[in-house]
């Protein structure tokens, strides 16, 4: 059956976002720190004020783009098939803003940060339409910042973060309480170093076009795995055949 299928690939999912990070990853995040401390403050105040612009659109809906057909009487392999799609079209548009951003040194550099996010959140906009999910509702709206949290957080956070995703439909008020320094700083650490190296000369428009591709597919399978959670919970109006 289709659904034991993907309950064993969220299983395997989960397991592979909470394992714990490597040696590798723990020497890269030091360096990553000492890059950091050298790069230009206007660097960083950019990040921070585009992640904060991100996280206030996304509440009060500016941001919204949905998925135009109606998916209410698809299957869920049906749902995943469109939702394929759609991370595929906004991992090719991120490669190209990448590369041209990439190409152009630190100024053009800073440009990238607001324009990633603005794509990556209109991915997430369009994938809730697929699985069903109505991003009129702010509920819905709040949904999608925890899975970009989820995404782009350290593993020692992420299982405060599934615990709350995989609640989410319970009615619990406190999950709207979500912290912005806490996202943003959890971005940044994610995120930081391959988008610094995106700067220097030579190899920005490379690593750019790269480093977007793959945190669109990054991000896209992370929000595929947390709808199919809701989904297979039981939230009304789902349907699918075994």
């Amino acid at each position: 059956m289709y659904e034991t299928a993907v309950k064993n690939e969220i299983n395997l999912w989960k397991l592979r976002m909470l394992r714990k990070g490597s040696r590798f990853q723990r020497m890269s995040k030091a360096f990553q720190n000492k890059v950091n401390d050298k790069l230009p403050e206007k660097l960083h105040q950019a990040v921070t004020a585009s992640i904060r612009k991100m996280v206030e659109a996304t509440v009060i809906g500016s941001h919204a783009t949905t998925y135009q057909k109606d998916t209410s009487s698809l299957t869920l392999q049906q749902r995943d098939g469109l939702a394929a799609d759609v991370i595929s079209k906004y991992q090719k548009a991120a490669a190209l803003e990448g590369a041209g951003t990439g190409a152009g040194g630190i100024l053009l550099g800073m440009a990238d940060f607001p324009l990633l996010l603005s794509i990556k959140m209109k991915c997430l906009f369009e994938l809730s339409g697929v699985y069903g999910f109505h991003t009129g509702k702010k509920e819905e709206r709040y949904f999608l910042l925890y899975i970009f949290q989820l995404a782009f957080s350290r593993e020692d956070k992420r299982a405060e973060l599934f615990d709350i995703i995989e609640n989410w439909d319970q009615g619990d008020r406190d999950k709207y309480l979500l912290n912005w320094q806490d996202l943003q700083q959890e971005y940044r650490d994610h995120i930081d170093l391959v988008k610094m190296l995106q700067v220097l000369p030579g190899v920005g428009a490379v690593v750019g076009g790269t480093a977007n591709y793959q945190l669109i597919a990054h991000l896209g399978e992370c929000a595929v795995n947390c709808f199919r959670i809701r989904l297979l919970k039981g939230s009304e109006g789902f349907s699918a055949e075994n």
